[in-house]
């Protein structure tokens, strides 16, 4: 633990820090356990770059935190040869994207500034843009890295740092410990380079970013619709409610429908703004049903056939549909996934566009429902650790084997890809799909609901769920670890069911990244995965039961959800 009072007083004296973020902390002069809570460790930067609430202090996201990470990473880019007059053949200069959170924009100039002082070509978007498009730039431009100024899902009070490599994959364990390394090296205030960002753009140091790569961005997307017959036939009927969640897809997932030819898009007025309060959102996260309450009542009111929501970094994509009784239900990420990988099997098939040695890759917290899909279809699946970056990672593997073809990925945090512009999860993309989903099964009379249930009597009945145990306190995370040890060290043999292995990632397992994560194989096909959040100090778990009906699927999953829980409480 950092001498949390000394780093208080070193922001309160130092003559870098603006006076509104010394008068903040003025404030807590008396609040020990808050000083403590901010100054008693630096905000960790991993895999996931940085995330945390925004205000003054060393473990909060502010302009002199992000400096501070973007003066680590310059200084590996340098180190890399990616720096103007670099000697990198892997790519030179970055890309900054950032979303509509409040002070996105501030931090994602801070951090430009911080670049071009660095001597790093920096390019930059005019304004908020998905997650996938920075991933798109990274490779278009041939950038040696990309960071994007995003909390993704998070509430308001977040914001975050995500890092990505010249890939335009969010960087590897191994280079996030390099970039922390470089952190180490230096003084949060005096080591950090900083120019004038608008100085900058007119110097040709800072480049801005417009409407031309929006367009090589959707041109690539375009390229994995696959169904134009199923829209023409359905898609000026189909009525799609649309919510960017007062985020980065506003524009762009509206202007691709458009052009493949939907003739009903209904947005959620309200929610087309860019608004980093989300005041019309009671949850910026289209995994919970609860974002969506707006958009149901738009869909009750159009009686619409389904409701698409990205969230505010425009990565991830929620999906409601209209059941048999005619009320509004969120899928999971789990069931848009399988409906999307059996749609891209069935229609490349129908149309002669499925390649040799198809493949798809899953996260091994994600259902085994699409193993089973591959299976039958002949599709090699891949496995890899959660995290996109890991399937960003074994996507390059398989295009530089040429063995297999990549045709799909995804995670069960309604994160999907398709096609090979991008190394990371796209909404945008996700939305163009789903609406394809969508025509597709109303050409064949069913809705969407219908042709899930058409999957499960296919594949057999797969039921999973994601939840997860939350830490407070600023030794938050030590309470996590503390937890995940105790599991590990103390190994069950049931878990609701008979477990039959237990695979640690901990272990050297080839193929893999050693990761805490717990991974239970149980009996009856059933399992159940345990990881602490990669952003949170939070533990996961996973719980995967099937069954030969979906009520045995049920009792399954019940028993194995009771029996983890209870693990954990103990």
């Amino acid at each position: 633990m950092k001498n949390y009072m000394k780093e208080y007083k070193y922001w309160i004296d130092s003559d870098v820090v603006d006076e509104a973020s010394k008068e903040e902390l003025k404030k807590i002069s008396e609040n020990d356990e808050e000083i403590k809570s901010r100054f008693s460790k630096n905000l960790s930067f991993g895999t996931a770059g940085l995330r945390g609430i925004m205000k003054a202090g060393t473990n909060s996201m502010n302009v002199y935190v992000v400096r501070y990470a973007t003066q680590g990473f310059a200084n590996l880019i340098k180190s890399e040869g990616g720096q103007i007059g670099g000697d990198s053949k892997e790519g030179q200069g970055a890309v900054i994207a950032y979303d509509s959170r409040n002070n996105s924009k501030v931090f994602a100039k801070e951090a430009a500034s911080v670049l071009a002082a660095n001597g790093i070509k920096t390019y930059i978007f005019e304004d908020l843009r998905p997650t996938p498009e920075l991933s798109f730039a990274v490779r278009e431009l041939g950038a040696m890295a990309g960071i994007n100024i995003t909390a993704s899902h998070n509430p308001k009070e977040y914001n975050g740092y995500k890092a990505y490599w010249s890939d335009g994959a969010q960087l590897s364990p191994e280079n996030a410990d390099r970039v922390v390394a470089e952190m180490e090296k230096i003084d949060i205030f005096k080591d950090v380079r900083l120019t004038n960002f608008e100085e900058a753009v007119e110097e040709g140091k800072i480049i801005i970013l417009d409407a031309d790569m929006d367009e090589k961005y959707i041109e690539k997307v375009m390229e994995q619709s696959i169904g134009q017959k199923y829209i023409d036939a359905a898609g000026k009927d189909m009525k799609i409610i649309y919510t960017p969640f007062h985020g980065a897809g506003y524009k762009l997932v509206p202007d691709i429908l458009k052009r493949l030819g939907y003739g009903n898009i209904i947005p959620v007025k309200e929610q087309m703004v860019p608004d980093g309060d989300f005041p019309t959102l009671k949850s910026p996260n289209p995994e919970n049903v609860e974002g969506f309450e707006l958009a149901i009542e738009y869909a009750k009111k159009e009686d619409a056939d389904l409701i698409i929501g990205t969230d505010p970094d425009s990565d991830r994509c929620g999906v409601v549909v209209r059941d048999d009784y005619g009320q509004y239900k969120a899928l999971t990420g789990n069931q848009i996934a399988c409906l999307m990988l059996d749609y891209i099997i069935n229609v490349r098939k129908e149309n002669g566009t499925m390649p040799k040695n198809p493949c798809a890759c899953r996260s091994i917290v994600s259902t085994v429902m699409s193993d089973r899909i591959c299976e039958l279809n002949d599709v090699k699946m891949f496995q890899v650790l959660t995290g996109f970056k890991f399937i960003g990672e074994k996507m390059n593997e398989v295009e530089e084997s040429g063995e297999y073809n990549f045709i799909f990925a995804f995670e069960e945090s309604i994160g999907f890809l398709a096609g090979t512009y991008a190394r990371d999860k796209d909404a945008v993309l996700a939305a163009m799909l789903v609406a394809e989903i969508g025509c597709y099964y109303k050409f064949k009379g069913m809705t969407v609901c219908d042709g899930l249930q058409e999957l499960y009597q296919k594949y057999g009945y797969y039921i999973e769920d994601t939840q997860s145990k939350v830490f407070e306190g600023y030794d938050a995370q030590d309470k996590m670890t503390r937890v995940m040890t105790e599991i590990r060290n103390n190994p069950v043999t049931e878990i609701g069911l008979d477990v039959e292995n237990i695979t640690d990632y901990m272990d050297d397992i080839p193929g893999f990244t050693k990761s805490n994560v717990l991974f239970y194989t149980l009996s009856e096909g059933c399992a159940v995965a345990v990881r602490p959040s990669g952003t949170e100090p939070k533990i996961k778990t996973y719980v995967m039961a099937c069954g030969e009906t979906k009520a045995e699927a049920l009792e399954r999953k019940n028993a194995i959800r009771s029996s983890i829980d209870s693990i954990l409480e103990n």
